[in-house]
């Protein structure tokens, strides 16, 4: 098994990449060869809507984004972490979520070549927010969500945690186990 954690916070360290990190902890002591991709060390450009992928499969921009496709269709499961910037995710991992697209057609199909290798991925978020109100989240846990409905992946789950200030969510033991238990469940056959 192959579990991709996908970091979409530009505070490296922080509360999203420590829980990022629980998970990937869970997954590697379940079995799992992990990876992590740290978004805002990548060069990821927003979609154009320039269509060129609806017939090839294949992103017309030259950047990071290529490299981080192929990893996800050599992942098992992929773990995305996010923190809640202005009420919604952050830059970062809008850019890289819009640029999902490469795997579809025109009628938003799955392009016939990528669908068996997305078939049954396992798909999974943590969100942190400063706000005491986890479902200040809300918003990213439904753009994950409905891509995850959308696409026929499998939904791992959501874990929402609340911390400010940078390692804040370290003392927060329940997260953490929670973080811990999704990455497991991902590495899970």
């Amino acid at each position: 098994m192959k579990v991709l954690g996908i970091m979409g916070s530009p505070r490296i360290g922080g509360n999203s990449d420590i829980l990022l990190d629980q998970a990937l902890a869970g997954a590697r002591d379940a079995g799992a060869e992990v990876e992590k991709i740290i978004l805002c060390q990548q060069k990821i450009s927003g979609c154009l809507n320039c269509e060129k992928c609806n017939e090839t499969g294949i992103c017309a921009l030259k950047d990071g984004m290529p490299e981080i496709h192929e990893k996800i269709l050599e992942a098992d499961a992929v773990i995305h972490s996010v923190p809640v910037y202005f009420w919604a995710m952050t830059a970062q991992m809008k850019a890289y979520l819009d640029r999902w697209c490469v795997f579809f057609d025109a009628e938003w199909k799955w392009h016939k070549h990528y669908w068996p290798k997305m078939k049954g991925k396992k798909i999974g978020l943590i969100t942190v927010c400063g706000d005491p109100n986890v479902h200040t989240a809300d918003p990213i846990v439904h753009s994950f969500k409905t891509t995850v409905d959308f696409t026929r992946l499998s939904w791992l789950g959501a874990v929402m945690a609340s911390a400010g200030a940078k390692g804040e969510i370290s003392k927060n033991e329940a997260a953490k186990r929670e973080a811990y238990e999704l990455g497991k469940k991902g590495a899970t056959p």
